[in-house]
C-alpha cells in the first residue's frame, strides 16, 4: 500500500532533525490551519429540534389532530397527538445518534502531543500540531496526526480500528528520499492509531481533515441520513389522499349549499366526509408496526437504534461483511505445531516462548505464551525489526549454560540454519501450503552456546519447525453464509487482510464462486466502473475506509439495497452510508455502534439472517394492513361523498363515522401485526431502490374491489331509500354492509392465522349485531334492526370483500419472491 502526497508536501520530509522553530510553526499554522481532527463542534438540542421539525409527517399529523379538535372529535385528536410522541422521539434520537457517533470518535484522540521544537521535546495541545512537526509517540499512546517514520526500533502499531487488520503493523524508519511514487505503508503512521511497542518519531505530513481519521469523522458529520423508501412512499400516498380528501370536502360542502340544504347541512356534510376521508390511520399504523418490529428484532438479538430501518432491513439485497470478528473469531490462535524430524512439540513451543515477549502486545506472542511451558531465565532479548524479520533471545538454563532461541519469518530462520537443500525445499512447500490456507506462519530455531559474549548469536542454529496461527471461522459461519445466500442476498466480504488470506477464509466459509473472485482495494476504483465486475466480485481485500464507502455507494447506484457489518472506526463511513448499518455489539467500537442503525448483541450473523426475515415479514404485514385500510376506506369515502352529491340525504352521520373508525382502528392494529409466514425461508428480497407498496395488479384488485363495493353499498342505499323512504332503515343496511366488509377484508387478508385476528373479527360481528339488533342501542345511533333484505346485502358485500382480499393476500404473501422495485 502506498500513501501519495501532494508534491508541495514532500519537502517536509527532509526538514531539520531538531524539529521546527517558533517561526516555522507559526507559518505552518497560517498555511495549514489547526490540527482539528473532529471537525465542526457538536450542535445542541436546539439544532436537533430544528432538524426534527423538518419531517413533513409530523406537520401532517399535527394539522390533522388540530382539524379533528376543531370539529369536536377529541378522541381522534388525542390519538393523533399521542402518535406524534414516538415519531418525534425517533427523529430526535436519530439526529442525536449521528452527533454522538462523532463525539465518540474523540475518545481515540489524545488531548496533548509530544513534539520536538527548538531542539527540545515539548508537550503541546494536539490541536497545535502542524505539518513539519517532529512528533514522538510512545507505547500506549495514540498518534495525533499522519506522518512518516523518522526513527524507532521494534515499533508495532495497532491499526485495526482504521484498516480492519487484526494483526499489529510493524513500522520501520523511512529512507532519506525516493517518495515521488508514494510512501510505503511500512513507513507510515496514521492519526488515531496506537503504538503497541517501541517509541516512534514521526515527521508530520497531514493534519486535521487531510488525515484518514479526520476524513472518517467528517463523513459521519456530513453524510446525513436519508428517509427510508417506505417513509417516502408513505409520505406520497398520504399527501395524495389528503389532497383528494380536501378537494372532496370542499366540493361536497359547495354542492350541498347549491342544492339548497343550507350552511349547517353543508358544514355537517364536509365535516363527516373529513372524518371518513382523512388518512390518519396510515402514519399511525406505520409508527406502531415499527415499534412492534423493534421489539421482535430485539428478541432476535438485534438492537434497533433507528426504528425506520426496520422496514429497510427486509429489503436488503446485498450484504457487505467484514472478516475479522464477523466471519472469524477475531482472535489469533496457535493452531498447528509442525516440529522438524527428531524435535518434540514441547521443545518447539519452549523455543518459541523463549523468543516471545508478553510486554510487546504482539498477538502471536500472546498466543504462544498462552500454551507455552515454563521457560528458562532470559538474559537478553533482541526484538523484531523489519530488516532482520526475526526476534531472538538468550536464555540461561539451570546448569548455567546458555541457549539462543529465534523465531520469525520462515525465510529468515532458514538462513540462520544449516538445512540441506531438499529439506529446505520441503519446508518451503509446507509454508506455501499453509499460507494458502489463511495461516500466519513463523519458524523457530535454537543454538547451544558454550559461552555468551553479549552479542546476538548469528548463524549455526538448529531448525526446530513451524508454528501456524489462524483467526478461525466462527462456529456456524459456513452455515450462516449458506443461509444468507439461500435468502437471496448477495454477500461480499470486505477486509483489510492480504488477498490470499481473505480468499482462503471466503472459500472456507463457502462464499461466492470457487475460488472466490477477489480484488484488492487499490483496484476497486477501476472495478466500480465495470458493472459486470461489480456484480461478480466476492471479496475485496486490503480495503481502506474510503474504498469501502465507495463500494457501498456504487452498489446503491446499481440498484442494490445495501447492509454493511462492521466493528471498527474504519467501518464508520460505510455504516453511515449503508441502507442498513449493522455493528457488532460485543467487540465493536463505540463509534461503530453509534454510526450503525442496528447492533447485533451476540455478534452472530445468524441473528442478522433472522432479523432480515423479520424485516421482510414486517413489510408484508404492513402491506396487508394498508390493503385492508384501502379496501374499507374506498367504499366508505366514496359513498360518503357521492350520495350527498346525488342530492340524497347524508348516508353517514358523524356518530356513524366514529363507530366505523372504532371498528377499523383496532382491526388495523391487531389483525396484521403478528402474522406468521410459512415462506420465510424462500422469501426473496425486493429489488430496486424505488419502493411502492403495491404493484399494478395489486392496485387493480384494490381499486376494482373498492369501486364494486361502492356501487353495491351506495346503490343499495339509494334503491332502498327510493322504495321505502325510510332513511334510518336504508342507513342501517349500508352501515352493516360496511361492517361486514371490514370483517371480511380482515378475514381474507389475515387468514385468521392469529388469535388477535380471530378476536377482532368476532368483535366486529358481535358489536355490529348488538348495536343494530338491540332496539335501544339502535335508536341512540339513529338505526333500525335489520330485515332479511339488509342481512342479504351485508352478506353479499362481505363475500365480495372476502374474494378480493383473499386473492390480494395470496399475491402479497409471495411478493418477496418477485421484484417490487418497479411497481406502481
Amino acid at each position: 500500500m502506498q500513501h501519495r502526497l501532494p508534491p508541495e508536501r514532500l519537502h517536509l520530509i527532509g526538514l531539520h532533525a531538531g524539529g521546527l522553530d517558533d517561526v516555522a510553526v507559526s507559518a505552518a499554522r497560517q498555511l495549514y490551519g489547526n490540527n482539528d481532527l473532529l471537525g465542526q463542534p457538536l450542535a445542541g438540542w436546539r439544532a436537533i429540534a430544528t432538524d426534527t421539525a423538518r419531517d413533513p409527517m409530523l406537520w401532517f399529523l399535527i394539522g390533522t389532530a388540530l382539524l379533528f379538535a376543531f370539529i369536536g372529535d377529541r378522541l381522534e385528536a388525542i390519538l393523533l397527538a399521542v402518535a406524534l410522541l414516538p415519531i418525534l422521539g425517533m427523529d430526535a434520537w436519530l439526529h442525536w445518534r449521528t452527533q454522538a457517533s462523532t463525539a465518540s470518535l474523540a475518545s481515540r484522540i489524545s488531548a496533548e502531543a509530544r513534539v520536538l521544537r527548538n531542539g527540545q521535546l515539548q508537550q503541546v495541545p494536539s490541536l497545535a500540531v502542524v505539518p513539519g512537526d517532529l512528533l514522538e509517540v510512545r507505547a500506549g499512546e495514540h498518534a495525533a496526526a499522519d506522518g512518516i517514520v523518522v526513527s524507532g526500533d521494534g515499533v508495532q502499531i495497532d491499526e485495526s480500528a482504521l484498516t480492519g487488520e487484526s494483526l499489529p503493523a510493524r513500522k520501520r524508519p523511512a529512507p532519506a528520499s525516493g517518495f515521488a511514487d508514494g510512501i510505503d505503508h511500512a513507513h507510515w503512521v496514521a492519526a488515531g492509531t496506537r503504538v503497541l511497542s517501541g517509541t516512534v518519531r514521526l515527521r508530520v505530513l497531514l493534519t486535521g481533515a487531510e488525515t484518514l481519521y479526520g476524513g472518517i469523522v467528517r463523513s459521519t458529520q456530513t453524510g446525513g441520513v436519508e428517509r427510508s423508501p417506505l417513509q417516502r412512499s408513505l409520505d406520497g400516498l398520504v399527501a395524495r389522499l389528503v389532497v383528494a380528501s380536501a378537494g372532496l370536502c370542499l366540493a361536497l360542502a359547495a354542492t350541498r349549499v347549491l342544492q339548497g340544504h343550507g350552511w349547517v347541512d353543508a358544514l355537517l356534510s364536509g365535516a363527516t366526509l373529513a372524518i371518513a376521508a382523512l388518512p390518519e390511520e396510515f402514519p399511525v399504523a406505520f409508527t406502531i408496526f415499527l415499534g412492534v418490529g423493534v421489539y421482535r428484532l430485539a428478541r432476535r438479538q438485534a438492537l434497533v437504534r433507528r426504528a425506520a430501518v426496520v422496514e429497510n432491513i427486509g429489503r436488503v439485497s446485498c450484504l457487505c461483511t467484514d472478516k475479522t470478528g464477523t466471519l472469524t473469531e477475531g482472535e489469533l490462535r496457535l493452531e498447528h505445531l509442525l516440529p522438524a524430524d527428531g524435535i518434540t512439540t514441547d521443545r518447539l513451543l519452549a523455543a518459541a516462548a523463549g523468543a516471545s515477549r508478553e510486554e510487546g502486545g504482539d498477538p502471536m506472542d500472546k498466543a504462544v505464551l498462552a500454551q507455552a511451558p515454563a521457560i528458562a531465565e532470559r538474559v537478553a532479548s533482541f526484538p523484531f525489526t523489519e530488516q532482520r524479520r526475526s526476534e531472538s533471545a538468550v536464555l540461561r538454563r539451570g546448569d548455567g549454560s546458555f541457549l539462543a532461541v529465534a523465531k520469525g519469518a520462515p525465510d529468515t530462520i532458514f538462513s540462520l540454519c544449516e538445512l540441506p537443500a531438499p529439506e529446505q525445499s520441503r519446508w518451503r512447500d509446507e509454508v506455501a501450503s499453509l499460507a494458502a490456507g489463511a495461516h500466519k506462519l513463523i519458524a523457530c530455531a535454537e543454538r547451544e552456546l558454550a559461552r555468551w559474549d553479549g552479542n546476538e548469536p548469528g548463524e549455526g542454529f538448529t531448525f526446530l519447525g513451524l508454528l501456524a496461527f489462524e483467526d478461525p471461522l466462527r462456529a456456524g459461519a459456513a452455515d450462516t453464509v449458506r443461509a444468507v445466500q439461500a435468502a437471496g442476498l448477495r454477500l461480499i466480504m470486505v477486509t483489510g487482510d492480504h488477498p490470499a488470506t481473505a480468499r482462503a477464509i471466503a472459500a472456507e466459509a463457502g462464499l461466492g464462486a470457487t475460488p472466490p473472485r477477489t480484488i484488492e482495494g487499490d483496484a476497486l476504483a477501476q472495478a466500480l466502473q465495470d458493472d459486470g465486475m461489480l456484480r461478480s466480485v466476492d471479496v475485496v481485500a486490503r480495503c481502506l475506509p474510503a474504498q469501502k464507502l465507495a463500494l457501498v455507494q456504487a452498489l446503491q447506484r446499481n440498484g442494490e439495497v445495501v447492509a454493511v457489518t462492521g466493528d471498527g472506526i474504519n467501518d464508520v463511513p460505510a455504516l453511515a452510508a449503508a441502507d442498513v448499518g449493522i455493528a457488532m455489539g460485543q467487540r465493536g467500537t463505540r463509534s461503530a455502534r453509534e454510526a450503525a442503525s442496528i447492533v447485533l448483541l451476540d455478534d452472530d450473523l445468524r441473528s442478522l439472517v433472522s432479523a432480515i426475515a423479520e424485516g421482510r415479514q414486517l413489510f408484508a404485514n404492513l402491506q396487508l394492513a394498508f390493503a385492508y385500510l384501502l379496501l374499507v376506506h374506498i367504499p366508505l369515502v366514496l359513498t360518503a361523498a357521492l350520495v350527498p352529491f346525488a342530492g340524497l340525504p347524508l348516508l353517514y352521520l358523524p356518530i356513524h363515522i366514529v363507530w366505523l373508525e372504532l371498528l377499523i382502528h383496532p382491526t388495523m392494529l391487531l389483525a396484521f401485526q403478528e402474522l406468521p409466514d410459512s415462506n420465510k425461508g424462500s422469501c426473496r428480497p425486493t429489488r430496486g431502490r424505488r419502493l411502492r407498496f403495491f404493484d399494478r395488479r395489486e392496485w387493480v384488485l384494490i381499486v376494482s374491489g373498492g369501486l364494486l363495493l361502492t356501487v353495491l353499498i351506495g346503490g343499495g342505499y339509494a334503491a332502498i331509500l327510493s322504495a321505502t323512504h325510510d332513511e334510518p332503515h336504508a342507513r342501517t343496511i349500508a352501515m352493516v354492509a360496511l361492517a361486514a366488509v371490514s370483517a371480511a377484508a380482515a378475514t381474507g387478508l389475515s387468514g385468521l392465522r392469529t388469535r388477535a385476528a380471530r378476536m377482532v373479527v368476532l368483535a366486529t360481528v358481535l358489536s355490529t349485531l348488538a348495536l343494530v339488533q338491540v332496539p335501544a342501542l339502535a335508536g341512540l345511533l339513529h338505526l333500525r334492526p335489520l330485515t332479511a333484505t339488509g342481512v342479504g346485502l351485508a352478506v353479499f358485500a362481505g363475500l365480495i370483500a372476502w374474494v378480493f382480499s383473499a386473492r390480494l393476500a395470496r399475491r402479497l404473501r409471495f411478493a418477496g419472491r418477485r421484484s417490487r422495485g418497479q411497481g406502481d
